[in-house]
């Protein structure tokens, strides 16, 4: 499928998105909102609540914004997609290790709901605490 048809197809499928969907499909998160999708032999994963689909934009946009500086990217430039999943999946594993450390962040909903019931709000979160792990994450290396 051409890419254009997939996007076009994809608004279609899924109009809500998960703001995390890269870093659920490269399995760094789940969560229980989440529903994966299929379209022809791609995937794609929809967020079930509106609300916290809304929160969870608003975190990733936050993590980018505190990410820019550790990523060496100056401000208003697009990521490319290993940096973006460096502020996803690294972010996520700082964050968990600031709420409840664990190996895997196992539900990105659960995750957020905790993080402001222990922060107040998404901008109080300790992100010069979360950056180490944004800057430390590696994603997985392609098979040759």
């Amino acid at each position: 499928m051409e890419h254009d048809t997939f996007r076009d197809a994809r608004r279609g499928l899924n109009p809500h998105p998960c703001p995390f969907e890269k870093a659920i499909l490269a399995h760094c998160c789940t969560c229980a909102l989440a529903v994966r999708l299929s379209i022809s032999e791609r995937e794609t994963v929809a967020c079930e609540s509106a609300p916290a689909r809304e929160t969870c934009a608003r975190l990733r946009a936050e993590l980018r914004q505190n990410s820019l500086f550790a990523l060496k990217v100056p401000p208003g430039t697009p990521l490319p997609h290993a940096k973006e999943m460096k502020v996803m999946c690294g972010g996520l594993s700082g964050l968990q290790q600031e709420v409840e450390p664990a190996d895997e962040v196992a539900d990105v909903h659960a995750l957020v709901a905790a993080a402001l019931a222990k922060f107040g709000s998404l901008e109080a979160l300790p992100y010069s605490r979360i950056m180490p792990a944004v800057a430390a994450f590696e994603a997985r290396r392609r098979r040759s």
